[in-house]
């Protein structure tokens, strides 16, 4: 998934007309929120671009890497590049689900209960190690991020927009863990891997902190705000009007019969997947500068798409195989339209 490319000029005040921004306007705000990003974090073009793609499609992102790898500070950094609101809560086996959604707390003014919003209520949310926490509060969890609000008392809540759900997992440590069912982890529009840097990337990283770089104060790194609200509706909107051929259609439920079949795997991808897969591809094309899908695109973004939508074989794990290695082989043995 190769990063769009980002116009050499930012744009001007996307708040500076009482009008939405037009779709050219907005693609170039946003395609700058990869520099701004890049102030902040090294190298993780990729990670940033994937976040957009979900935002674009009301989707949510699963962030899988060890800890250090700069999850939390990106999601930062991305919100303030966008100047939406975040928030973090650390997800933990005692964590209750009005921890997250809320709860009712008595008024003594008013004699009476009244609903208290948790940290849900924001823009973007970094769940972080969110198979920490008991399959109750990540229950809750998955009402706000699939019905985009939250139900106290019998009352529903509305969420913010945009409202994007980063959640973090780390890939080596399981301990005291609960992993989420496969239903679960259906919900979430793409699963990014945030791998250690390189070696000329952690140099830089160095180099930064030498310097004084402050992760805490994205101000004084230089990260501003070029895009908002009215950007990522505008964004949305134009997405939704990018052509999907009837081949391109056909494709994508080829590859997704594909997994259904294949010997490695003992679940394949739902129609919810393929469902996924064509609207992550149409983000993608419109960041890119084009109003149709190409077989590319779904190529692009197959692995991240559809990785997580899969369950392995106990005998082809053993064997060492993977997911991405699996999708690999579908997406070489699935004929592609012309």
């Amino acid at each position: 998934m190769t990063p769009p490319p980002t116009p050499t000029d930012p744009p001007g005040d996307p708040h500076a007309t009482g009008e939405g921004p037009a779709p050219d306007d907005a693609r170039a705000a946003l395609q700058s929120v990869r520099t701004e990003v890049a102030r902040a974090v090294v190298g993780q073009d990729q990670a940033v671009s994937g976040l957009l793609v979900a935002l674009l499609t009301g989707g949510h992102v699963l962030l899988e890497g060890v800890p250090g790898t700069a999850k939390t500070l990106l999601v930062r950094a991305l919100a303030r590049a966008l100047s939406v609101r975040t928030a973090r809560v650390q997800f933990t086996p005692d964590l209750m689900p009005g921890d997250v959604t809320g709860s009712m707390v008595y008024d003594s003014g008013r004699e009476d209960f009244t609903f208290r919003p948790g940290p849900v209520f924001t823009n973007l949310l970094l769940a972080d190690e969110v198979n920490r926490t008991p399959p109750k509060t990540q229950s809750a969890l998955l009402e706000a991020m699939e019905e985009r609000q939250v139900t106290v008392d019998g009352t529903a809540h509305p969420l913010p927009t945009p409202f994007l759900v980063a959640a973090t997992q780390n890939p080596v440590e399981y301990e005291g863990t609960y992993p989420l069912p496969e239903a679960q982890l259906d919900r979430f529009l793409l699963k990014l891997t945030v791998p250690l840097p390189p070696r000329e990337d952690e140099v830089e990283v160095l180099t930064r902190h030498a310097a004084g770089f402050d992760p805490r104060d994205l101000a004084a790194a230089g990260v501003r705000p070029v895009a908002g609200a009215e950007d990522l509706a505008a964004a949305a909107a134009a997405v939704r009007g990018v052509q999907v051929s009837p081949e391109i259609v056909g494709y994508v439920v080829d590859l997704a019969r594909a997994t259904r079949t294949a010997p490695s795997l003992q679940l394949g991808v739902s129609p919810r997947g393929a469902t996924a897969l064509m609207a992550s591809a149409r983000a993608w094309a419109w960041l890119s500068g084009r109003e149709f899908v190409t077989p590319d695109d779904v190529k692009a973004l197959a692995p991240p798409t559809l990785a997580h939508r899969v369950a392995l074989r106990p005998e082809a794990e053993l064997e060492g195989v993977d997911a991405d290695a699996v999708l690999r082989t579908v997406l070489s043995s699935v004929p592609v339209p012309r």
